[in-house]
């Protein structure tokens, strides 16, 4: 009897096992948070560009990740793919990887082999 009882449960509880359709360890996953970081990246560099400002460079690293990431979603939601908070929050993840190392990068590769950039003219 209960080995019947037990093979109810377990087929019972197959039964009602689905498969996650949008898992948080797929290869799009991937993808969001590696553009992302690349992204992050590409805006921080771009900015070093401008600003000695380190704090700016973040700020436009970040706001040009997260843009892409958040206007790839609301296209999802608007009906061209399938909007995913998971995919939104490895887009944040990748973000922060991207403008650590980038960062890290700055301060302990860049800054001391160029040195500060001197002004083009003097006031």
């Amino acid at each position: 009897m209960r080995t019947g009882l037990l093979l109810v449960v377990l087929w019972a509880g197959a039964a009602n096992a689905q498969v996650d359709p949008d898992p948080w360890l797929a290869p799009d996953k991937a993808l969001h948070f590696s553009f992302s970081a690349g992204l992050a990246g590409l805006g921080y560099g771009g900015a070093a560009l401008m600003t000695e400002e380190r704090g700016v460079r973040l700020a436009v690293g970040a706001g040009l990740a997260l843009t892409a990431g958040i206007v790839k979603e609301l296209a999802d939601l608007a009906g061209l793919g399938h909007p995913s908070w998971k995919d939104l929050a490895w887009d944040v993840a990748g973000t922060g990887v991207g403008l650590l190392v980038s960062w890290l990068l700055d301060c302990f590769v860049f800054t001391p082999l160029l040195g500060p950039r001197q002004p083009l003219h003097s006031p």
